[in-house]
């Protein structure tokens, strides 16, 4: 089982949004039947079933076994992923795409790189394990706390030059057989956790 599907077809994304049906998912973590989950999530099995053969139908969750109680064969099934992503592609010609930002200081364009991130890394995942291929992939994730808003503009000159000199150093537009990769380096605040509200 993959750890994580990108779901690119719009039907599948409308059918694993749906939330009996995400609920389904997340409890297919292992297999199990439709009377199992029947009684998880409080359901009659005819519903639960229901919402399986839609899950089944667009490659969401898959037969993992059959067993035969009293002469009626009982269907196991198991999610297709362990977690799953909705690409922007699901979304067609409205999805993000920095392409349309045009300030690329914005968090606008940030959440566009962010979405087309999605859209293109999914898809080379799938064209490798259709092909039994390793993607090379390169993810560096940190976090940097600074004194001062002058100190972040230093650390963001800095990096720039730096990526700036290595680009340079490595990129050879014209290598026979070189693969071009896409860079991006992103920053943003870390979000704030939530205050526990006051009792009245």
């Amino acid at each position: 089982m993959p750890d994580i599907h990108v779901i690119e077809d719009p039907a599948a994304a409308t059918v694993a949004l749906e939330p009996v049906r995400s609920r389904l998912l997340a409890e297919l973590a292992e297999p199990a039947s439709a009377a199992t989950l029947a009684s998880r999530v409080g359901l009659t099995r005819q519903k639960v079933n229901y919402h399986l053969h839609a899950l089944e139908a667009h490659g969401l969750v898959q037969l993992a076994d059959e067993r035969m109680w009293g002469g009626l064969t009982e269907r196991l099934l198991v999610a297709t992923a362990t977690s799953y992503v909705v690409s922007p592609a699901a979304m067609g010609r409205v999805g993000a795409d920095p392409a349309r930002e045009v300030d690329r200081l914005s968090a606008n364009y940030l959440v566009a790189l962010g979405a087309r991130l999605v859209r293109e890394v999914g898809a080379l995942v799938r064209r490798a394990r259709t092909t039994g291929k390793r993607l090379a992939t390169l993810a560096v994730d940190t976090e940097v706390r600074f004194r001062s808003a002058e100190q972040r503009a230093a650390f963001t000159h800095e990096l720039t030059d730096a990526i700036a000199t290595l680009v340079a150093k490595y990129h050879d537009a014209d290598a026979p057989g070189g693969r071009a990769h896409r860079l991006v380096i992103v920053a943003h605040p870390l979000p704030q956790p939530s205050k526990p509200q006051e009792s009245q």
